[in-house]
């Protein structure tokens, strides 16, 4: 490679939504590249026509624009290394003018076996079905392979490897790995639609790209060495390779694309911020130093070093991810925690109270938006509580102090104007002290009948500032009614 400038490229296809794996992968090439200056490269690798998902292209710019990721060249940015776009790439034959090499230097040859006897080769490896090539068609003379081209009969193109010796290469992660040959299949490299496979493609455009930071997931620790295969063939220099460990669920296994915190979008939609997601992810297989956890994005380019990219499968824990949202949540400047939160709160109060207000109050509280929904509903209305609620042991209130101090303070309430909190807790402190009674023993009435939760996001003076002096009075009023009804 000519350059030493550090360039790194997320190749995602367009198949779908972007998997947890595949932000990370972004994630990582994204930083290297920042953290030496260098340049993170977007290319989009569509040769799986059948694979293809209508907008996905979308997702992934979507994507990579709200995780803050932007590339320094990509579809809509060419820096000289372009098409950015595989089918686009394909356009100019370099792909089979590349394999048309190999199979000139003899490390690729053109296979015309059709169906019948592709299936009749399947075999059975750890319990999967697959096709082991028996090199059939490397044994066609020059003649018979320009007379089945010329014929146009349908061919693709595949690798030779041999079956003896074997292949080397080393990952910054994994050290030097060595497979023997005999395990390597002559993978395919121009389809028989004239495409090239994925992992033909891959290299070609990496060279063509001057990458020299091929980061992806250890799944591809097995297909490694036909690309260095490939390098070698061609004569060009490899690329330093960075395998990356294997994301599981909390019970080990890989993460489904069915589950629920597969996909960045899914994410989103589940309440978290991109900030966090990201932030996370990036602890998913890499760790700093000083075992800190919270990161910006630009704090996370400063201090990222793939050298300390482990091995050992990483956990998705969502227990840990809404913990770190809510660490985001809580330090979210105001008026972008009201943006956001707007939606969640406006789908269960529809009542004109000041919403920005009880948003204050559940700002520190919550992990994930909507969590907010359950924890404010009682605005809206007040929800069937049981009696029992009023008795409360630490609080020393039972059914009959609570009906008490209910039918005590209804008339000073209906007399006060300034519903305020402070000229609440004023008033109502006035009451406790004269009465000489503990602060709980009034304001635990007073929040139960005022809220009907056990639990709440503020006070009992916080609830009636936001209910109002109507409202609260209501409320007041239907908790004694219901005290008297048990005490009867």
């Amino acid at each position: 490679m000519s350059t030493a400038k550090i360039r790194t490229r997320y190749a995602p296809s367009p198949t779908g939504k972007m998997h947890v794996g595949n932000l990370r992968t972004a994630l990582y090439e994204f930083l290297i590249a920042k953290h030496e200056d260098g340049d993170f490269i977007l290319r989009i690798e569509d040769t799986d026509q059948e694979r293809f998902v209508e907008g996905a292209v979308d997702i992934i710019n979507r994507t990579l624009e709200k995780t803050g990721l932007a590339y320094d060249e990509g579809p809509d940015k060419d820096k000289g290394f372009g098409p950015y776009v595989q089918s686009e790439r394909m356009a100019t034959g370099m792909y089979l003018e590349c394999a048309k090499e190999l199979v000139a230097k003899g490390e690729a040859y053109y296979c015309f076996c059709d169906k019948e006897r592709l299936e009749s080769l399947k075999q059975e490896v750890a319990g999967k079905e697959i096709v082991v090539y028996d090199k059939h068609c490397l044994g066609l003379s020059k003649e018979e392979v320009e007379e089945k081209l010329a014929a146009g009969l349908p061919y693709v193109i595949r690798q030779n490897v041999p079956r003896e010796g074997t292949t080397t290469f080393k990952d910054e992660i994994y050290g030097e790995i060595t497979v023997e040959n005999e395990e390597l299949d002559d993978m395919i490299l121009i389809k028989s639609d004239g495409y090239p496979t994925y992992n033909f493609a891959n290299v070609i455009d990496d060279h063509k790209m001057e990458i020299t930071h091929v980061v992806r997931g250890n799944e591809y620790i097995s297909s490694t060495p036909k690309y260095q295969r490939l390098y070698d063939a061609f004569g060009w220099e490899s690329p330093k390779y960075i395998h990356l460990p294997l994301i599981t669920d909390e019970n080990h296994k890989k993460l489904s694309k069915r589950s629920g915190h597969a996909s960045f979008e899914d994410l989103l939609e589940q309440g978290f911020v991109a900030e966090a997601v990201v932030n996370y992810i990036a602890l998913l297989g890499w760790s700093p130093e000083d075992n800190r956890e919270i990161f910006s994005l630009q704090e996370l380019i400063d201090v990222f070093d793939y050298h300390h990219i482990s091995k050992s499968p990483a956990v998705f824990d969502m227990v840990k991810l809404k913990w770190m949202n809510g660490e985001y949540l809580k330090a979210m400047e105001p008026e972008k925690f009201y943006e956001m939160a707007m939606p969640y709160i406006k789908e269960v109060i529809k009542k004109p109270l000041d919403l920005k207000k009880i948003l204050d109050m559940v700002k520190t509280r919550i992990e994930v938006f909507p969590d907010i929904a359950p924890m404010v509903d009682f605005f809206e209305e007040l929800p069937e509580y049981d009696v029992a609620m009023y008795t409360h042991k630490k609080m020393k209130t039972n059914s009959e102090n609570s009906l008490t101090v209910l039918k005590e303070l209804l008339p000073i309430l209906e007399a006060w104007e300034d519903y305020s909190v402070d000229a609440l807790h004023d008033r109502i402190f006035a009451y406790i002290e004269e009465k000489g009674i503990k602060n709980g023993q009034a304001l635990w009435p007073i929040r139960t009948a005022v809220s009907g939760k056990q639990m709440t996001p503020a006070g009992a003076f916080e609830i009636m500032e936001v209910l109002g002096k109507e409202e609260s009075l209501a409320r007041i009023r239907k908790g004694i009614v219901m005290l008297e009804a048990e005490a009867s």
